[in-house]
């Protein structure tokens, strides 16, 4: 399962490759894919063109990107196999595409959503005042967001009466860290 790290290298690549460009058609190949958004594929589909992205951003292992001129985001977990790809819109369909984004530019790379085991999803959600989406708002900041209180990390991980382990997979505590490395406290 993608964790922390691997989710901070495809927001990065999310930044360079998405942000700033307009959606023009979305194909949900998937309905798996698109569970979390509780109106269904085809109102994922249809809110979606016309949406230009923002930056792209991460808290633990949720990826999103807000919706500029709206106050909602994309949002995307990465499940056990998931992967968020720039592909060129030519290029052969990948053995488990759940989801294609195509944009209005002439750069000819499109979005593909691609998971294996089915376990990931994108999904729209209104978002916090705070620009977090708000079906995440409540898990806490992750080590390498530069607002992560340190010294209240330490403060609240001592009042825990629990192992090492289940304290860092407490996503209420600090998100980001799974079974990989919570195995190696």
């Amino acid at each position: 399962m993608p964790e922390l790290p691997e989710v901070e290298v495809v927001r990065r690549g999310l930044e360079r490759w998405v942000s700033g460009r307009t959606v023009t058609e979305v194909e949900v190949l998937h309905p798996r894919s698109v569970r979390r958004h509780l109106a269904g594929g085809v109102d994922f589909a249809a809110r979606l063109r016309g949406a230009r992205f923002g930056a792209a951003m991460r808290r633990g292992k949720y990826l999103w990107v807000p919706i500029e001129e709206a106050s909602a985001s994309l949002l995307g977990h990465l499940g056990m196999s998931g992967q968020l790809l720039v592909q060129p819109a030519d290029a052969p369909d990948e053995k488990h595409l759940r989801i294609r984004m195509r944009f209005d530019d002439l750069l000819g790379t499109e979005l593909r959503f691609v998971d294996q085991r089915t376990f990931g999803g994108l999904s729209l959600h209104g978002n916090t005042p705070d620009g977090l989406p708000d079906t995440i708002a409540h898990i806490a900041r992750d080590p390498l967001d530069p607002l992560f209180d340190d010294a209240a990390f330490h403060t609240a991980l001592r009042l825990r009466r629990t192992t090492v382990k289940r304290a860092l997979l407490d996503q209420s505590l600090i998100s980001g860290v799974g079974n990989i490395y919570a195995d190696e406290a």
